[in-house]
């Protein structure tokens, strides 16, 4: 088993392997002074069982291609199996069309890791879980659930509601609320642009309780603060923000400095910057993928590691 990563996340990679307890493989990953990218693995992987650490986090083409060439690299030293371990999937919410001429972009990315030569994928909370299907190679589909759930059981909150910002979230809102055997309710809203949107309603009863805001994404922070505007109209006393992936831009910082959110929860699947201010709780899921990857490294069920990751310190 070798581990490589490219340079958009060296840091997961690096804790990844300290819980595998494997040295992370030596590889050189540089530009020209054209912008090509250049890669060189610098170490025998004839026959190994190679896994390459990369998440497509901005700058997203420049990170794709770097794991497109690196999983060529990989191929062409005869590597035995390649695994793309994509812990943010980019592109993830360009998976049909819903406008007339527009691509099917995640189709795409999945037609181009396959054909670079990628055996296998191990990512974590798509998008949309139809994203999967778009690959004719299998796709392990990890969770962050686990590791922010247990956060909360910790934090001990009263009276606690979970909440689904947009009815795309509801089923992983619904898992949320189970676990933490709380309430369930819906912000319901309509996308005006990329970067605004516009809430319609609430339904659910969030008046007076601690709402746990749910979302598997954030960029610019725009369904978040939103939501939370109209929840703390409707009597939400307190709104705590838990998102898998927070790709936050310098538009999101401002919007949750001055938005009526406490706290963002987030975990490291993207290197996360520093709220200015704002209190950003980061959790560390090197151990959930290092667990994924050492069991398909052994032919072992990935799919057991959610009941498992439960009930043990995973």
């Amino acid at each position: 088993m070798k581990i490589f990563c490219g340079s958009a996340h060296r840091q997961l990679a690096q804790r990844i392997c300290a819980y595998i307890g494997l040295p992370l493989g030596d590889a050189t990953v540089s530009s020209f002074p054209d912008g090509e990218t250049f890669v060189k693995i610098n170490e025998n992987i004839r026959g190994r069982d190679v896994f390459l650490v990369q998440p497509t986090c901005p700058p997203t083409n420049q990170n794709l291609m770097e794991l497109l060439i690196m999983v060529d690299a990989a191929r062409r030293a005869s590597a035995a199996r390649i695994t793309a371990v994509i812990p943010f999937f980019g592109y993830a919410r360009q998976d049909r069309k819903d406008q007339p001429r527009v691509p099917i972009t995640a189709k795409l990315v999945a037609n181009l890791l396959t054909a670079a030569g990628v055996d296998r994928v191990l990512t974590m909370d798509l998008h949309a879980q139809q994203v999967a299907g778009f690959f004719d190679i299998p796709v392990d589909h990890l969770f962050a659930a686990p590791v922010i759930l247990r956060h909360l059981q910790g934090m001990h909150i009263e009276n606690p509601v979970v909440v689904s910002p947009d009815v795309g979230g509801l089923k992983m809102a619904s898992a949320y609320s189970q676990a933490l055997q709380a309430s369930l309710a819906i912000v319901a809203k309509r996308r005006k642009s990329p970067t605004e949107i516009e809430v319609l309603n609430v339904i659910g009863e969030v008046e007076g309780r601690a709402v746990i805001l749910v979302d598997d994404l954030t960029e610019t922070a725009g369904t978040l603060s939103a939501a939370a505007k109209i929840l703390h109209e409707r009597g939400a006393k307190e709104i705590i923000a838990c998102v898998s992936h927070a790709v936050l831009s310098d538009m999101a910082i401002e919007r949750l400095k001055k938005s009526v959110i406490t706290e963002l929860i987030t975990t490291t699947s993207v290197p996360v910057r520093t709220g200015d201010g704002f209190p950003i709780t980061t959790l560390c899921i090197a151990e959930l993928l290092g667990e994924g990857m050492k069991r398909i490294h052994d032919d072992e069920s990935v799919s057991s590691l959610f009941r498992i990751s439960e009930t043990e310190n995973i």
